[in-house]
């Protein structure tokens, strides 16, 4: 999508601190982190949102996952973390591409 900003960090128009990339996923710092650890992970295929995953694009959660497992470890996160994706205007989303938020670095209580 042209005017989607995640496509625009993907293609290498925006520049992003990233921490992980494959064929798949790009994997970068949010540039307004809520706790110290706090990184976005994007397919690099533009999917709207989690309600437009289908069989034939889910593949693309399972490389994000993938490469969660991978970031959290190499980020020392080992005694846990939490992965927060948002769907839809109602559901707090503000850039439509499917991303997740890996959050760490504090401990979490509750929701």
């Amino acid at each position: 999508m042209s005017d989607c900003i995640f496509c625009k960090i993907v293609a290498g128009e925006i520049p992003a601190n990233k921490v992980y990339e494959d064929d798949y996923v790009l994997a970068f710092y949010d540039i307004a982190p809520v706790v110290p650890v706090h990184i976005l992970v994007i397919p690099k295929e533009h999917i709207t949102s989690a309600a437009e995953i289908t069989a034939e694009n889910s593949f693309n959660v399972a490389k994000c996952f993938e490469a969660i497992a991978k970031i959290a470890a190499e980020k020392g996160l080992e005694s846990g973390y939490r992965i927060v994706n948002s769907c839809g205007e109602d559901g707090g989303q503000t850039v439509f591409h499917l991303h997740f938020h890996i959050l760490g670095g504090k401990v979490f209580k509750g929701l």
